[in-house]
């Protein structure tokens, strides 16, 4: 598939508006930690193969980094995706004024080696928990980690 192609099914889906919801974003954190979960094994195996990491430095600064992360994102999401009020100018009377998070549409991950699985995943995490979605490029320097 060709990234032109990959990109249009990324802003249709952004468009529709499918990812708005905090229970769309909630079951996207659930799924990711699901499949991080069900291949723990795999990614200390890539870990070891590409950086030499011993399966506790792995959990202790990627994985269980990543994994509380999860937890942080799915404890504060809808609160932090509530209106938040502002000042109303007087001219505006009476009016009510409020910001509004809303994602961004389609956001790219450019990842670095040197911890290919944690700095991949924190932003792919805060993107999603966001309502957005992601292409992620991983580092070519970290070949078995990016598999």
């Amino acid at each position: 598939m060709r990234i032109q192609e990959i990109l249009a099914q990324q802003r249709a889906y952004a468009a529709s508006g499918a990812a708005l919801e905090a229970a769309a974003r909630v079951e996207a954190l659930d799924r990711l930690e699901e499949g991080i979960r069900r291949r723990e094994g795999e990614i200390y195996q890539a870990l070891r193969a590409d950086l030499n990491k011993p399966p506790f430095e792995s959990y202790l600064c990627e994985v269980g980094m990543t994994l509380e992360e999860l937890r942080f994102l799915r404890r504060h999401l809808r609160r932090w995706m509530r209106d938040v009020p502002v000042p109303t100018p007087l001219s505006q009377f009476p009016a009510r004024s409020f910001r509004r998070p809303e994602p961004y549409g389609v956001v790219l991950i450019l990842a670095p080696w040197n911890y290919p699985f944690l700095l991949s995943m924190q932003p792919l995490l805060g993107a999603l928990a966001a309502g957005n979605t992601v292409v992620l490029k991983p580092s070519a320097y970290a070949p078995a980690t990016s598999a």
